[in-house]
């Protein structure tokens, strides 16, 4: 019998299975706000188990790229509120992911008042795509003081109960891929000299203080985290003691409670592969669900589930291209290949047109 299209537990959430649709950036939410486009691309996915949103932003200083959502106001809430509505309409659960961007942010894409902020006045490589301007260097970030360390927690719980008010079954912090909160673990962007720099107890101590902050207002059960260990998107290289200290935060994540850690394995987009070894590690340390994700078709899935390796799979761009993912992957069909054409670009083509079976 299948694992996989299964029933399973969330904390204390039934899944109708164990199929998660990866967080996904989409840009299309024009002023930031979740429209009634968004609510027909979640809403045609809804046969998954659970499904995590797109990278959504605690506070104008996390918006980083164009058209990324916001869980800020009232009209972004009253947004998602009809999103997730829908999803829960045809049966999956849904999670949004909080994603601050930190330093991978250029100003042209942020409202006025807005600012570049990271652990580090450290400028990452490359260039960033803004509607004004095209293509522009990353700039340098403002290195943050205590002061809005404290004020950016704030804004996480802010964010997480305003999720809460829109109908979310819970949240996802967003420490991976080189945004805010893992800027703050890897030592390349964290350069500071005090309680928030240095050794990984340092290190890891925002993102620690953010999800202890964030369960207390939602409680645990609704927050869950999504790491990238040996990721190097977003100008985040490889370094000797990366495995300890990713050993450190699976056991710091146990003690504080989390509902589940979403392990994310880029190596199918070309990053270093995630060791088996570090997976294994989460496994027995973080006593709670574990979702893995990278590359994953069906029978993969189906077997590491069989294994015990993780609880829930997610995957992302199938789910993209596959409104039906769920009923393809079950009946054995042919899935519809995703156009990357059309990942980030405004409007229905390529985001809600994908056929399904039926179609």
């Amino acid at each position: 019998m299948s694992i996989l299209y299964s029933k399973t537990v969330l904390g204390n959430q039934t899944l109708q299975n164990r199929l998660v649709m990866s967080p996904m950036t989409r840009n299309r939410a024009t002023g930031n706000i979740p429209n009634a486009l968004m609510t027909e691309y979640y809403a045609q996915r809804g046969t998954a188990g659970l499904i995590i949103t797109e990278g959504t932003s605690p506070s104008p200083n996390g918006l980083g790229y164009p058209r990324i959502p916001g869980i800020f106001s009232e009209d972004q809430v009253k947004g998602w509120k009809a999103i997730t509505d829908a999803v829960h309409a045809k049966g999956a659960k849904m999670f949004i992911q909080l994603m601050h961007c930190g330093r991978i942010a250029h100003p042209l894409n942020l409202p006025g008042g807005a600012r570049v902020l990271a652990p580090s006045a450290v400028a990452s490589a490359g260039e960033m795509y803004t509607d004004a301007e095209g293509m522009k260097p990353l700039p340098v970030p403002q290195a943050m003081t205590g002061e809005e360390i404290r004020s950016t927690i704030a804004e996480f719980v802010q964010a997480a109960k305003n999720a809460v008010t829109a109908g979310f079954d819970g949240v996802e912090l967003h420490a991976a891929n080189g945004y805010l909160l893992e800027q703050f673990i890897r030592p390349n962007t964290n350069q500071r000299t005090d309680g928030y720099g240095g050794p990984i107890k340092n290190r890891a101590r925002f993102v620690l203080e953010t999800a202890e902050a964030v369960m207390g207002a939602i409680g645990k059960e609704k927050v869950g985290i999504r790491l990238s260990p040996f990721g190097v998107f977003n100008d985040m290289p490889v370094y000797d003691a990366m495995e300890a200290d990713y050993t450190y935060l699976a056991q710091q994540l146990d003690t504080c409670g989390l509902v589940y850690v979403h392990l994310v394995d880029h190596s199918p987009m070309g990053a270093p592969p995630v060791p088996d070894a570090i997976k294994a590690v989460f496994r027995k340390l973080f006593r709670r669900t574990l979702i893995l994700s990278g590359g994953y078709d069906a029978g993969r899935a189906e077997r590491d589930l069989s294994a015990g390796k993780c609880d829930l799979i997610a995957v992302g761009r199938p789910f993209l291209a596959n409104p039906d993912l769920v009923t393809r992957w079950k009946t054995g069909s042919a899935v519809n290949e995703a156009n990357t054409a059309t990942f980030y670009t405004p409007g229905p083509k390529g985001y809600i047109d994908y056929p399904a079976l039926n179609q």
